[in-house]
């Protein structure tokens, strides 16, 4: 038999066989013992709480608008636009004017302007030029001199000096678009064909979460099918002298407002409702 190949004996005392006899009960031992102490987790899957149904949040719920609108009237019952005016085309100046200014500054300038220009005659026999000096203090004042002459010109020649009484044909005259028509339809003739959308509005539904949009035409068509039409007129006025009076752009007065705790606009200065990110001016 070659070397090392010699099949090893077993001892005599027999204890070979007793290691061989043990080792398969020691196995089966200690696999009872690691199964014992196995997580719970291996076990199987436990068992999960059923999840609480929430309600869930829709800003423009009818029940919410129908409260905003609520407390809006009780705010501003009777409020009306500011810009000062006696007849529907000083309306619509005063309006073309007040872009990128305050109503306030407009109000400065319109009654000396009304008075040297008593009709819309008067301002259609002038020249940009020569209505530039009584504006200045507007600004832009070269492109309001241009609406308003043109404006005036068209409503003599197309409309027989009268200011038109529906969007359409407001909206064909130089620097009129759906805002001033709106105010001129709505705070002269009482028509409600739109909603006001200036920057105080836009801020504000925008706060509300009644629109999601940064485009004024988008916003009202957003707040057109949320606020019933006959509350679009005042609706738009409320908004305005609300942002006149509380709701700032920088640092609202969240804490004096009646609004408060229905608004989760994430830049208010104080709240006492969780605060939404999406929802900011």
């Amino acid at each position: 038999m070659p070397r090392g190949l010699t099949p090893r004996r077993p001892a005599r005392t027999g204890r070979q066989d007793r290691i061989k006899a043990v080792r398969p009960a020691l196995r089966q031992a200690q696999g009872k013992l690691l199964s014992s102490k196995r997580p719970r987790s291996q076990a199987g899957p436990k068992p999960q709480p059923r999840p609480v149904k929430q309600k869930s949040y829709n800003p423009v719920a009818p029940e919410r608008v129908a409260e905003i609108l609520k407390r809006l009237d009780q705010l501003y019952p009777d409020v009306t636009c500011a810009l000062t005016h006696r007849t529907a085309w000083e309306l619509l100046v005063a309006t073309i004017l007040s872009a990128q200014s305050t109503d306030v500054n407009v109000n400065r300038v319109t009654p000396e302007l009304f008075r040297k220009y008593p009709t819309v005659e008067a301002f259609a026999a002038l020249t940009p030029e020569q209505l530039e000096p009584d504006i200045r203090s507007t600004g832009f004042f070269r492109n309001k001199a241009k609406s308003v002459v043109g404006a005036a010109k068209k409503i003599v020649a197309d409309f027989g000096g009268e200011v038109p009484q529906n969007m359409k044909d407001l909206l064909t005259l130089p620097g009129v678009a759906r805002k001033t028509a709106n105010v001129v339809l709505g705070t002269w003739f009482k028509i409600a064909d739109g909603i006001v959308v200036d920057t105080h509005v836009t801020r504000i539904s925008r706060r509300l979460e009644l629109t999601a949009q940064t485009d004024p035409p988008k916003i009202e068509q957003d707040l057109m099918r949320v606020i019933p039409r006959e509350k679009w007129i005042l609706f738009a006025h409320q908004v305005i002298w609300h942002g006149r009076k509380l709701c700032y752009a920088r640092k609202p007065k969240c804490i004096d407002c009646p609004l408060e705790n229905l608004c989760h606009a994430a830049d208010k200065t104080w709240s006492t409702v969780d605060m939404h990110k999406d929802a900011r001016a």
